[in-house]
């Protein structure tokens, strides 16, 4: 057997963007139970395809601007994929979460709750228009991200960045726990409410570069973990920080650099700190910070032209919670009294509180019946010594945190909000305490042992992939 047969193949890669930036009056999520037509744009969205091919083997990340996406939107978007010759297992459908976007499909209601007049069709969440315009343009990017590709050399390397983010679960004196906000030094003594901080963070900062023989970077993935919630709650369409770091990227690597970013684990992570009298909101000032943690990052590369690229994916099945009876009760009595959602007269556009938690209640109960449990994705990739873990939903970050310290990887990269919505999937020891992403009314709807079910198929996943 001569040399040319034992060879690895050479990687090929291609990346695209297309711009998916909402008009101005398309609702803006991120906010419960709040109207928010987009009135601004401060900056465009996009939809951003990275395609990687060794030896016919391809696989695709695809990276949205947008808040969230649902199982209907990816399976839309896999179908396209597979129609240019992609394996649906592995294409990875990614929202970076930004909470100034539209998201692709109806997350807030069950597909049983009654319908809702057209004028509130924001209540489900998003709105059809949108979702069908963004679709097809990731589509569109996918295959021309496709059809670019071309030889590259692949680095991959981490750099710690801890000061954008923080856990934002403070616990109170009476183990309850409260959500830091960027007013919480507004009182002379600042937070004197906040007795301590629930959990970690995850201060890895990740770049996978991808260049070209003329050693033009082709593109890049980009791994952090946070919240971008600093554009919000304004009615301003803008891709938060995630978009910031990728132009960044962007100015310092090329035109032709597609820069993807990847939102890690952060259902229980934000941008804003505690304990910082001098905190000045700013997203543009993140974006630019992990640009330049990214820099040295980037210098210290390693290249090859070799990388395995494989997949798996599988498919938890993760029962409901259950709901209080007399919860339930409440819930289904005061919808049959209020069939059209009544306003909160102190904010405009907003549903009052109790139609809002009545819906979600309500919604996870025709869940529970129509099928009982959860079908929850778990996807890895590998590209080269790299993993890419898909979660979907909001998983607190000491999920991620095990993910990575089990990992046969070199490196793991883990995305939330992948595929599907499924709400916060917090530890055990959180549903303890309460708190806005463990309340039962719609955020926290599986069962208490998820997250560690997730971790459990993540890393068996894990280790079948890197096993040869």
């Amino acid at each position: 057997m001569n040399d040319t047969e034992t060879q690895s193949p050479q990687l090929l890669a291609g990346a695209a963007q297309i711009d998916i930036t909402p008009e101005l009056g398309t609702h803006l999520a991120g906010a419960v139970g709040l109207h928010r037509p987009a009135e601004r744009i401060i900056e465009p969205t996009y939809a951003r395809a990275l395609v990687c091919d060794s030896g016919g083997k391809k696989l695709c990340i695809l990276a949205l601007d947008v808040t969230i996406i649902t199982e209907a939107y990816t399976a839309r978007i896999r179908k396209g994929a597979e129609e240019l010759g992609f394996d649906p297992d592995a294409v990875m459908v990614h929202a970076t979460q930004t909470h100034s976007a539209p998201p692709l499909g109806y997350f807030m209601l069950d597909e049983d709750f009654p319908p809702v007049a057209d004028e509130y069709e924001w209540i489900r969440g998003g709105e059809k228009s949108y979702g069908d315009f963004a679709a097809d343009r990731a589509i569109e990017a996918i295959a021309q991200a496709d059809a670019a590709l071309q030889p590259v050399q692949i680095g991959t390397a981490s750099g710690i960045e801890g000061r954008m983010a923080h856990n934002r679960r403070a616990v109170r004196d009476d183990g309850t726990v409260g959500m830091p906000g960027p007013k919480v030094w507004e009182e002379p003594l600042g937070p004197t409410w906040i007795r301590y901080i629930e959990g970690p963070i995850d201060p890895e900062l990740g770049v996978m570069c991808l260049r070209g023989d003329d050693l033009r970077t082709v593109a890049m993935l980009l791994h952090y973990t946070c919240h971008p919630v600093h554009v919000f709650p304004r009615p301003i369409v803008s891709p938060d920080w995630p978009g910031t770091w990728a132009d960044e990227m962007k100015k310092t690597h090329g035109e032709q650099c597609v820069p993807l970013v990847l939102n890690g684990a952060c259902g229980n992570i934000n941008p804003w700190p505690a304990f910082d009298p001098d905190y000045v909101e700013d997203h543009r000032r993140m974006g630019q910070v992990l640009a330049e943690t990214a820099g040295p990052v980037v210098e210290s590369l390693q290249f090859t032209d070799e990388a395995t690229l494989d997949w798996r994916i599988r498919h938890l099945k993760i029962p409901l919670r259950d709901i209080p009876a007399d919860d339930l009760k409440w819930a289904q009595e005061y919808l049959e009294q209020n069939p059209v959602p009544p306003l909160d007269h102190e904010t405009a556009g907003k549903i009052a509180g109790d139609w809002t938690r009545a819906a979600g209640l309500v919604s996870v109960e025709l869940c529970r019946k129509r099928q009982g449990e959860m079908d929850y994705e778990v996807q890895v990739l590998r590209i080269g010594e790299t993993a890419i873990v898909g979660l979907p939903g909001e998983p607190f970050v000491e999920g991620q945190l095990r993910i990575k310290m089990a990992s046969p990887a070199r490196l793991t990269y883990v995305a939330h909000c992948t595929t599907q919505y499924v709400g916060y999937i917090p530890t055990c020891d959180a549903l303890t305490r309460g708190g806005h992403e463990v309340n039962t009314s719609y955020w926290a709807k599986l069962v208490p042992e998820a997250l560690d079910m997730i971790v459990s198929a993540s890393v068996e996943l894990l280790d079948d992939l890197f096993a040869t």
